[in-house]
């Protein structure tokens, strides 16, 4: 403390004694005094920097005094930036800036004042997607933003910025009815029919929401008027089978519907003895209703996949799945079916489907004989393909006989489903092979059609077919009668065509070697009759080369050229004829030779060129058959 007096006696003292001393002194002394932040005023004071002040005041005497800084941002008088601007103070100083959540637009971050404020709010939704997490909604708001929450969602605890599902079904705030489950989904929340359950038709609860009854054994009665104890005895089965139908037996219940089905078609008794028409009025009325009561029944199975067979052979399987997109391959002994989920299942729909085959190998026993329909197309590819097919004369099934169907029943598909038949018997020349359905006929009876469906393929033992509906199908086999070639009517065409090949070889040579008689209508007829001679030979020689596709259209093209030039060649000769008789009653006999000679080979050959040749261009699928190198119906000579 004794030091502290004594050296401010002794600065009082200097100050004394050179109040007007030398610079160098003055400054010496004052560095020693004047805190940091502040300069020397006069010697004997000192003054804070620009941006700083004292306690006494800007200038001050007082050698424990310091310098501070100025807050130009605070009050009292505070510096105003602008609008979404912040002052933000420094040592000495201070700088203006955008507010969170604002930039600047000139790209200038500092300012000093209002008028360089060039601030604008910046989108944080659009320059940062995912400040926002999961799936809560970024909104931009001036100078910042919110995170929102879809319906039926709300904000993480955790983190305000994402936003979790709201389980409506454990929170009880569903409105699905007590027939139904509620099942939670992301934002919302389903109401599905209980296992054994499906919807009700038409009965709606006040929100709207399904109500579900329990499944029923669908409706099978017998046909009507069909007399047979076997038959009997088999629907009173399946009467009784419905009776006791509950959806916790719906596995029995199917093993023992298959079973039912086997026994009938091993053992028909007097369904064999029935008529024809009445057989295939019983087949029509056990292939569909089968079909329904499967499709019925399986409703009520749990979610996998079920496979059914009985001692006779057979086969049910049923794929029990919930609404996807991936392929569905089922799989029996000699039948393969495959299918997009998305193909027969609408995106709508809620709950378990349903994909089933049924395979039935002893059918065929009952439709022997049932009619065939082909449509339109198919007949006319069938005719152009064999040449003299009078009709079908009979046909049998290569295949089992299977029944594929959905939950809901499938006109049209939206693509084909892909079906693989094994078989064991090999289609010959005269046999085609079809893929068919059974149709249901006005009459109760049924019949195989083949609208909708389509052979893709066709190997010894299989054949790939695709169908744009769902229903019963085979793979039929149907042998053709075809008209043989009459012997006689073969012995009189090489015959005739050869006489006529010899006589238009001497008709040549004779007008070639005597050139006594040659002249313009010599020379007209020589050409018809080369023209007519190669014409009958190539007709003779290869009209039955069709190995080669090429080499057939090749002769094709050949024979409508000669035939076409005979026929200009016979034109040529009746003009000048017709020239020749005009000219009788005037000397101009040697005009109507010179008129000849010029035009005759250009008009004989190049008319016939220029005709084929446009043929061949717009339509050369045309030249050749299956069966004969020549030209097919809708194009003339």
């Amino acid at each position: 403390m004794r030091n502290r007096y004594l050296s401010l006696l002794s600065g009082l003292l200097v100050l004394l004694l050179f109040p007007m001393g030398p610079t160098a002194q003055n400054s010496k002394a004052c560095a020693l005094r004047c805190p940091p932040k502040s300069s020397c005023v006069n010697g004997n004071a000192c003054r804070c920097d620009p941006g700083f002040i004292s306690s006494s005041g800007e200038i001050f005497t007082d050698p424990l005094e310091s310098c501070d800084d100025i807050n130009d941002c605070g009050p009292p008088s505070p510096v105003y930036c602008g609008s979404s601007a912040d002052c933000q103070n420094t040592e000495g100083g201070y700088h203006c800036t955008c507010s969170p959540g604002y930039e600047p637009t000139s790209g200038v971050t500092i300012f000093r004042n209002e008028s360089e404020n060039t601030c604008q709010d910046v989108d944080e939704c659009q320059h940062r997607p995912r400040v926002c997490k999961g799936r809560s909604i970024c909104i931009n708001t001036q100078g910042s933003y919110i995170c929102q929450c879809p319906p039926d969602m709300e904000f993480n605890p955790e983190d305000l910025r994402d936003c979790t599902d709201v389980d409506e079904c454990s929170s009880g705030k569903h409105q699905c009815d007590n027939s139904t489950v509620c099942v939670n989904t992301v934002g919302s929340y389903t109401c599905h029919c209980r296992q054994g359950w499906v919807p009700k038709p038409g009965f709606r609860d006040k929100q709207m929401t399904t109500i579900c009854e329990e499944i029923s054994f669908p409706t099978w009665t017998a046909p009507p008027g069909i007399k047979s104890q076997a038959l009997s005895h088999f629907f009173k089965r399946i009467q009784d089978l419905g009776r006791h139908f509950s959806s916790a037996s719906v596995l029995n219940t199917v093993r023992v519907l298959v079973q039912e089905m086997s026994d009938l078609l091993e053992t028909p008794g007097d369904l064999k003895t029935l008529p024809l028409s009445e057989q295939h009025f019983v087949v029509t009325n056990l292939i569909f209703g089968l079909e329904n009561v499967l499709r019925g029944v399986s409703k009520a199975l749990p979610k996998g996949s079920w496979t059914f067979s009985s001692s006779a052979g057979i086969e049910v399987s049923l794929e029990v799945q919930a609404p996807s997109y991936r392929n569905i391959t089922l799989i029996q002994n000699r039948t393969e079916m495959m299918l997009t989920w998305g193909k027969v299942h609408d995106s709508g729909d809620s709950g378990l489907a349903v994909v089933g085959l049924l395979s039935s190998p002893g059918m065929h026993r009952f439709l022997a004989e049932t009619p065939l329909v082909l449509d339109a197309e198919e007949q006319t590819t069938l005719h152009e393909t064999h040449r003299g097919l009078l009709q079908e004369t009979s046909h049998i099934l290569l295949s089992d006989v299977i029944s594929a169907f959905i939950t809901k029943d499938t006109e049209n598909l939206r693509s084909p489903v892909t079906f693989v038949f094994q078989h064991s018997v090999t289609p010959g020349p005269r046999e085609k092979v079809h893929c068919v359905y059974w149709e249901r006929g006005q009459n109760g009876s049924g019949y195989w059609d083949t609208r909708g469906c389509w052979v893709t393929r066709t190997r010894d033992k299989s054949t790939t077919c695709q169908c744009t509906h769902l229903s019963t199908f085979a793979v039929l086999m149907a042998h053709y009668s075809v008209q043989e070639e009459d012997p006689a009517l073969t012995v009189i065409t090489y015959v005739g065509l050869s006489l006529s090949l010899l006589c238009l070889l001497l008709v040549a040579l004779t007008f070639l070697l005597c050139k006594a008689i040659q002249n313009t209508s010599t020379s007209l007829h020589l050409q018809l009759s080369l023209c007519l001679f190669l014409a009958h030979l190539l007709f003779l020689t290869a009209i039955d080369r069709t190995e080669n596709k090429v080499l057939c259209a090749l002769i094709a093209g050949a024979l409508h050229y000669l035939y076409l030039a005979s026929f200009t060649w016979m034109l040529l000769v009746g003009l000048h004829l017709f020239l020749s008789a005009r000219n009788l009653t005037v000397v101009n006999y040697s005009g109507v030779n010179r008129f000849m000679k010029k035009a005759m080979f250009p008009v004989g050959y190049g008319v016939p060129a220029v005709i084929v040749a446009i043929s061949a261009a717009s339509r050369p699928h045309l030249y050749g058959t299956p069966t004969r190198s020549s030209l097919r119906m809708g194009i003339s000579l």
